[in-house]
């Protein structure tokens, strides 16, 4: 029985389409995967209708995705971690390996960096793709695919979450209730911060945070009022005193009014940790405000080490990220999934699609 490869793919004119891919041969140190379940992000969105994150530019036609898991059906020459039939979660990025940054173990900052679903780099919404074995994570029996595809958005918190120093007892505020806030929230509360504040202009997934963590508190940002001005009524849900204020702010939409309400929202010493992707340039930053409060300004870039973290805290019940899962397509249907993402009116939270054809390894050329 032969296959074929559907895959989802942008073009350089700003278009998704399916079409079939070839089916490679995983060479030396790789794994050939039949990719089980893919969740779409909010950057396969942004590339579809900007065609571009900052310096990454769609050029040409690329398969999407990044946010995987998959069982292995092939493995190729020096391949002895990994055997046919294992359940693996996908890490998207692979690095040179070589450079300052991949020798200090700071690999996400390679700048050679070959990331699935950035051009021109063929990403996870496909049926079969072959990726190097040691950038994937087997899977316990008891984690889903799903699940271990969720753990590439858990990842980019788990990274934030560790730069910013989240404090057991101290507070923190999410900014944005969309699927990295609802994680970020999520891992907080498992983290031992307390109190929680999640923000967001909807108020239909405030009530969904609210839902997923009760003891939270939301706040649904207001467009007449300025960031200085929604940021005091964040402070006041954390009490009168300056010491009661929000230590961190781990902001999750990379929105520049967001950013300025994080900066104001936090207190003096604490952190503003930038998790959300952004416009290239960011104005009207409160320079003298972050200084003269010795407010740390921080950013993250994706993850290092992430997945043993992730896996145990999944698979340790630390956290519950199935209810996150709101919409779920075939493979076939990815286009209909794309557009059901970027429809806010829509009200998905996370879109993922699935193949869940069952393929005899023998019959894949």
């Amino acid at each position: 029985m032969k296959h074929n490869n559907p895959s989802l793919q942008v073009t350089a004119d700003q278009q998704i389409k399916m079409a079939e891919s070839p089916i490679h041969k995983p060479g030396n140190g790789e794994v050939l995967l039949h990719i089980k379940c893919t969740g779409i992000c909010g950057s396969d969105i942004h590339f579809w209708k900007t065609g571009a994150i900052g310096p990454l530019k769609v050029e040409g036609d690329c398969c999407l995705g990044h946010e995987a898991s998959g069982i292995v059906l092939k493995v190729g020459e020096g391949v002895d971690e990994l055997v046919v039939g294992d359940r693996v979660a996908v890490e998207p990025g692979v690095p040179c390996e070589k450079c300052w940054l991949c020798r200090e173990g700071r690999y996400n900052l390679c700048e050679d960096v070959k990331f699935a679903g950035v051009y021109p780099y063929h990403g996870t919404l496909q049926r079969f793709k072959v990726h190097p074995a040691k950038w994937l994570h087997k899977i316990p029996d008891d984690v889903t695919y799903a699940e271990g595809a969720l753990l590439e958005p858990l990842s980019v918190v788990l990274h934030g979450i560790r730069r910013a120093g989240l404090t057991l007892g101290r507070g923190a505020v999410i900014c944005g209730a969309g699927p990295i806030g609802l994680i970020a929230l999520l891992s907080s509360r498992a983290s031992g911060a307390h109190p929680l504040v999640i923000t967001d202009l909807e108020a239909s997934r405030l009530a969904f945070a609210k839902k997923l963590v009760p003891e939270c508190e939301t706040y649904q940002v207001q467009r007449n009022l300025s960031a200085e001005e929604n940021a005091k009524s964040i402070r006041k849900l954390f009490g009168d005193s300056e010491y009661g204020a929000p230590e961190t702010v781990l902001e999750c939409t990379g929105v520049e009014s967001s950013i300025i309400t994080g900066a104001f929202a936090v207190r003096r010493g604490g952190t503003v940790m930038v998790i959300g992707v952004g416009r290239p340039i960011v104005n009207n930053i409160p320079f003298m405000h972050l200084s003269l409060g010795e407010i740390n300004l921080k950013f993250i870039n994706r993850y290092t080490d992430t997945w043993p973290a992730g896996i145990a805290a999944v698979k340790g019940k630390l956290l519950d990220l199935k209810p996150l899962v709101s919409h779920v397509f075939p493979l076939e249907k990815a286009v209909d999934a794309m557009h059901i993402c970027a429809d806010l009116s829509q009200g998905s939270i996370k879109v993922q699609i699935v193949d869940e054809i069952d393929i005899n390894p023998e019959d894949v050329e």
